[in-house]
């Protein structure tokens, strides 16, 4: 009885499971973590070294890095995260410079200019050391 109340409990508190992966630019300086579930995908990317302004004006509530990470689903507008930056490089696939991708709505084209990448309303973002802008 123990088991099949057990079994129950799992079928129905599990979570639904997404594909996760992971891709950076050769550079390993802008790093993507890519969700993809049955309904939805969403995509962060970080880019740990950057110059020039933040792509949008830091808000009064962030204490934290900003200008570094940004997140956006495969529908809506991109979204700057206030997080602290994680420094370490490697361990993820390379997504080389001429490639592009295209995963759970988004689609993303690596270049030696820099990572640009737009979800299925046409919102993104690009990523480069000197430029970071959204759209």
């Amino acid at each position: 009885m123990f088991r099949i109340f057990l079994f129950c409990f799992l079928l129905v508190a599990a979570p639904v499971l997404a594909d996760v992966w992971t891709f950076e630019t050769p550079s390993e300086n802008i790093q993507c973590t890519v969700g993809e579930g049955p309904n939805s995908s969403d995509l962060e990317c970080t880019i740990i070294e950057r110059y020039g302004p933040p792509a949008l004006p830091r808000p009064a509530s962030c204490a934290s890095d900003w200008g570094h990470s940004f997140l956006m689903y495969d529908r809506g507008p991109v979204q700057m995260l206030c997080a602290p930056v994680n420094h370490n490089r490697g361990g993820y696939s390379r997504a080389e410079y001429g490639v592009t991708g295209r995963f759970g709505g988004f689609t993303c084209h690596s270049s030696t200019k820099g990572l640009d990448c737009r979800n299925l309303d046409g919102h993104g973002f690009f990523l480069s050391r000197a430029v970071q802008s959204v759209f």
